[in-house]
């Protein structure tokens, strides 16, 4: 490494046109610039510069030792200047992961504006709904929902989701009106593939009362997507993220059960690999997300 801070040194006095402007551009003494380009001539066995007591001027193999040198001091240059760009405006390509209940409008409309608004940012997406390895996958920032396991990665809250209990109306028809939880017990259900066949749901009305009724799926899946068009199909009750399903509550092609009772809600996080030096990408990516996530049904984009 002390050859490169060597040929920095070099490059610095040629295009400064003395030893001491560079001494002074470097925060080095006059004496210590001498040195470098001293070794550097006593290790290769030529000289670099003629020294006279009023002006340097290149050798033959000074000036074409210089031109690598600059080269050199160019390119690190240009790397500490992407750096800085990446540090303060969101530039490069943005690699989010996310689970694929997330691949809908959401996102697009939490991210299309960024992207809008700064031309050198591209975005990749990756939609998954198993944990991947952020770091192996090279991900900048991931979306989580639910409960986080513990781990190495820094997980920052976006926003806390209502959890709708829902079925299609054509389910609901078939069925006796449901008008307490304890009801909930002998239905069908879709869930998730993450949950148990039997699980205890908590349901909790203003009054705080407090129900624990035990349900059975019939239809699983590993992915919220294929489930859902279950539930759409009639196939039985199910949770789901409000935000998700909202366009359907409103065009009535789901419909809330028991809603006088509220489920425990969905956190939504943002996981990154680190806290520290994050790029800003990553930070005006998280913002976005954050205020995206936080509105409230009907509020304006």
């Amino acid at each position: 490494m002390d050859i490169l801070r060597r040929m920095a040194v070099f490059a610095t006095v040629v295009e400064q046109g003395s030893m001491v402007a560079a001494a002074r551009t470097l925060g080095m003494t006059p004496s210590a610039v001498s040195q470098h380009i001293s070794k550097l001539e006593s290790e290769h066995g030529v000289s670099l510069l003629h020294r006279t007591t009023r002006s340097l001027t290149l050798t033959e193999a000074g000036s074409l030792f210089y031109q690598g040198c600059a080269d050199m001091l160019a390119a690190a240059r240009l790397a500490e200047q992407r750096l800085n760009e990446m540090r303060d405006a969101p530039v490069g390509e943005l690699r989010l992961s996310a689970p694929t209940g997330f691949a809908g409008p959401m996102l697009t409309e939490a991210l299309a504006p960024l992207l809008a608004a700064h031309p050198r940012l591209s975005l990749k997406l990756f939609f998954h709904d198993e944990m991947i390895d952020l770091v192996q996958h090279r991900i900048d920032l991931a979306l989580r929902a639910g409960e986080l396991k513990d781990s190495s990665l820094v997980a920052r809250h976006l926003a806390d989701w209502e959890s709708v209990l829902c079925a299609a109306p054509s389910y609901l028809a078939r069925h006796p009106a449901i008008t307490t939880p304890a009801q909930l017990e002998q239905h069908q259900w879709v869930m998730l593939d993450h949950e148990r066949s039997q699980t205890w749901l908590t349901m909790e009305n203003a009054a705080g009362e407090v129900e624990r009724p035990m349900v059975e799926r019939r239809v699983s899946s590993n992915n919220i997507l294929a489930a859902r068009q279950f539930v759409l199909a009639g196939m039985g009750l199910s949770i789901q993220p409000e935000p998700e399903v909202r366009q359907e509550l409103a065009d009535g092609s789901l419909l809330r059960v028991l809603p006088q009772w509220r489920l425990p809600a969905l956190g939504i996080f943002v996981v990154t690999p680190r806290r520290d030096a994050q790029p800003a990408k990553v930070r005006y990516a998280i913002e976005a997300l954050r205020q995206r996530m936080q509105q409230k049904p009907g509020s304006a984009a």
